[in-house]
């Protein structure tokens, strides 16, 4: 070996080192990632909970969207219209009072031997218990409503722990793109290191710097990606305030681990959707009771009470005070409601398919959220214990290679973006996880903004076939 090349590989040794150097710093700065074990033995990576800094937990979340978001005070003043049809729907009709004059003459002669004066009252009386069949609708629309209410609260609590999980790996991402950031603008040092004492080519430093821009870029969008998703999560809690905050929690905390017969067995027992779908067989079932009740008559009744100074020739004399009394009813010859009654029998059989159709829609749901559900969890799994190990293995080889001079630094680089790349989408496969657990444990249901059904300006849901019946207010009379 010739004597002047020494000093030349004396510092590229040195320099291999330092770079040696900046890894193991940043490696040893984390505690040993075991990846055979459990999410939760791996939490320790996760930098969510910094000392000094204030958190946010899911229960705080939680609270300030039951406290604030409109649409559970618009589920809550649906169930109180919906008492107060109930209410109004069992009241007796209000009788009729007035005053009567009957044979005014303009005569003078004649004026008094004409005119009466009269007080009178009118009363429908309802029969058969038709107003307790229209009460007995109404109070059916009730159990609809107050479905629909728990269903809302279901929502939003929903979409504030998806969003909640969103943003612990949008937090986690932020981290893992800034230690990538940290690392790659240190290797565009010592690139530029090395290429000044000739023992590093252009291409080289050029291979790093568009490295650092790539991690500059990757930051950036990691973090506007966690803004939208606190901007979004402040909508949903209706707090304008909330600015984005660490979390408390960690992505890799261990997942649940759900069973899909005991998902769909809670599902067919719990869900509002089929509670409501339910109360709307009850309410047909009562409106054909109310039907076939129509065409038994109420009875009408009739006072009449006055002084009159008609002439009465039989004895001579005014006819003086009287008093009129009168009993009446319509008799069904013609309508005996017959349409109404065919009307409600398809109503009711519409009813019990939606019941049906509403079951089968929530099977459907629910295999393809647990399709989901599983692959997350097959995928996280995977990279816990297969790929991240991996890459981790395959940066320090290429790492060690480096050191030897076996290998290019640029390689090295791409062996570093790989690792993070793998930790990115891993975190990516946790956030899946956790989503699709929330929405199998929450009833599928989701929309946490969406105007509930039973409120006046709801609109049918994307792919929702079903209909939605408006209160039936049925007159007294």
């Amino acid at each position: 070996m010739s004597i002047k090349r020494i000093p030349a590989l004396l510092f590229a040794w040195a320099l291999a080192a330092l770079c040696a150097a900046i890894f193991i710093r940043h490696v040893a700065a984390q505690p040993p990632h075991d990846h055979t074990q459990a999410p939760a033995q791996t939490k320790s990576q996760d930098t969510s909970n910094q000392p000094g800094q204030p958190t946010l937990t899911l229960e705080d979340l939680e609270r300030m969207a039951l406290a604030n978001n409109p649409t559970l005070a618009q589920a809550e003043a649906a169930v109180r219209a919906a008492e107060g049809r109930r209410k109004q729907a069992g009241l007796w009709p209000n009788p009729i009072v007035g005053y009567e004059n009957e044979g005014l003459a303009f005569n003078d002669l004649v004026r008094q031997f004409r005119s009466g004066h009269y007080f009178f009252a009118e009363q429908n009386i309802v029969t058969f218990g038709k107003l307790g069949k229209n009460k007995n609708i109404a109070a059916r629309e009730k159990d609809q409503t107050v479905a629909e209410a728990e269903a809302q609260r279901w929502r939003v609590l929903n979409a504030v722990r998806m969003l909640y999980y969103e943003a612990l790996g949008a937090q986690r991402m932020v981290d893992l793109r800034k230690q990538l950031l940290d690392l790659t603008r240190e290797a565009v040092d010592i690139s530029e290191e090395l290429f000044n004492v000739g023992q590093a080519d252009r291409p080289d430093v050029l291979s790093t710097e568009v490295e650092s821009e790539r991690a500059e870029i990757d930051l950036m969008q990691a973090e506007n990606e966690l803004t939208r998703v606190w901007k979004v999560l402040a909508a949903v809690v209706n707090d304008r305030r909330l600015k984005p905050a660490r979390l408390a929690g960690s992505i890799e905390a261990e997942a649940p681990m759900l069973n899909y017969e005991v998902m769909l067995a809670e599902l067919l027992r719990d869900s509002p959707e089929i509670k409501a779908a339910m109360a709307g067989v009850e309410r047909e079932k009562a409106v054909i009771a109310r039907a076939k009740a129509e065409p038994k008559p109420d009875v009408f009744v009739f006072g009449r009470f006055g002084y009159s100074n008609d002439w009465a020739e039989f004895f001579g004399g005014k006819s003086g005070w009287e008093t009129n009394f009168g009993v009446g009813l319509r008799l069904p010859v013609f309508d005996r409601n017959q349409g109404n009654v065919a009307a409600a029998r398809a109503d009711l059989t519409s009813a019990e398919k939606e019941l049906q159709r509403v079951e089968l829609e929530l099977r459907a749901r629910l295999a393809e959220s647990f399709d989901f559900y599983l692959n997350s969890l097959g995928v996280a799994a995977r990279y816990r214990r297969e790929i991240l190990p991996r890459a981790e293995r395959a940066y320090e080889l290429y790492l060690s290679k480096f050191r030897q001079m076996a290998a290019a630094y640029p390689q090295a680089l791409i062996a570093q973006r790989t690792l993070f790349q793998a930790r990115a989408e891993y975190v990516n496969a946790l956030i899946g996880v956790w989503q699709n657990a929330t929405l199998l444990r929450g009833l599928l249901l989701t929309g946490g903004l969406d105007a509930p059904r039973s409120a006046p300006s709801a609109e049918p849901r994307a792919g929702d076939t079903g209909r939605v019946r408006p209160p039936l207010v049925l007159p007294n009379d």
